[in-house]
């Protein structure tokens, strides 16, 4: 145990030594293939917090991005091929989990500013945003695939399947229920992805990971790195092996930055400015399609 020790006067003018426990602080850690490594290049920064404490947060590398890609990218297939109930089934969990930590969630909300009600209500809000999405796991397909009518004796199929590896810059002035919003849809139909969490509101983005890392959710399928979107945002739109990308920004500059970018290498690329999360319009079945390639399969008739 950690202590210190403070010299108090008593009542008769005699000095006594009291000592009290110094709190431990969380480590904040990165989250890449289901483990807590440090960032590669030992670099961190300091957050200040409301109740007066600092703690040190990973800045996350482009090697420590790279090793994120390749943990989604081993991962993708095999999460995949998990039976949709099963994918809800495990979104289901982890609202559980989020449930059963909540009290954790809306200490860390209002250690980065927000009123006790403001989190509880963002805390909660995030948990109904996580089963929204179970929900929607086994139901996308039926909805977003069709027969197509055609000239020709054929039958002609359209359906839907994951595009892989996806790239998330995640809402900067949300640390949760923008960051479930985001990442929820993703996972939803079997792609994986690398997150890059809010640079200013990181704490419950890495508690997040926790949460996942002690579900049913397979290591890799979420990586979660904090850092500079200024030093990271590039390799994300760069990255051969990420399939598409999405950038929550109101930063018209960056938006363009991202576009060019990422048509260099035919990355789908999806933004938004939602400021909103708890708008119904926040929690939508097109999210999930934002990031599923639409398959069509043609079929003869008569032979």
């Amino acid at each position: 145990m950690k202590t210190k020790t403070a010299e108090i006067k008593a009542g008769n003018g005699t000095q006594v030594q009291q000592t009290e426990r110094v709190k431990v602080l969380k480590t904040y850690k990165i989250f890449i293939g289901g483990q807590f490594p440090r960032t590669e290049s030992g670099r961190y920064y300091s957050l200040a917090l409301s109740n007066g404490d600092t703690v040190n947060v990973c800045l996350s590398s482009r090697k420590d991005f790279r090793n994120a890609v390749v943990a989604a990218r081993e991962a993708q297939e095999k999460w995949a091929a998990r039976a949709a109930m099963n994918r809800s089934q495990i979104l289901y969990r982890i609202a559980e989990m989020l449930e059963t930590r909540s009290a954790q969630f809306v200490a860390e909300l209002t250690d980065m500013g927000q009123s006790a009600i403001q989190a509880k209500k963002e805390v909660e809000a995030a948990i109904d945003r996580m089963i929204y999405y179970a929900g929607w796991c086994d139901k996308y397909n039926q909805v977003f695939s069709s027969v197509n009518p055609v000239a020709s004796s054929h039958f002609n199929f359209s359906s839907t399947e994951p595009m892989g590896v996806v790239g998330v810059i995640a809402p900067e002035k949300s640390a949760l229920l923008g960051l479930v919003s985001v990442v929820a849809p993703v996972i939803a139909s079997g792609n994986t992805c690398v997150v890059l969490a809010s640079n200013s509101l990181p704490l419950c983005a890495i508690t997040f990971a926790e949460v996942l890392a002690t579900s049913d959710l397979p290591a890799g399928v979420v990586n979660i790195l904090t850092g500079e979107r200024k030093e990271l945002s590039s390799h994300f739109s760069t990255h051969m092996d990420v399939n598409s990308l999405y950038l929550h920004t109101n930063d018209n500059q960056a938006l363009i930055k991202a576009d060019q970018e990422t048509a260099m290498n035919l990355k789908r690329l999806r933004s938004d400015a939602t400021e909103d999360w708890y708008n119904e319009k926040a929690a939508s079945p097109y999210r999930i399609l934002d990031f599923l390639e639409v398959k069509t399969t043609w079929h003869p008739i008569g032979i």
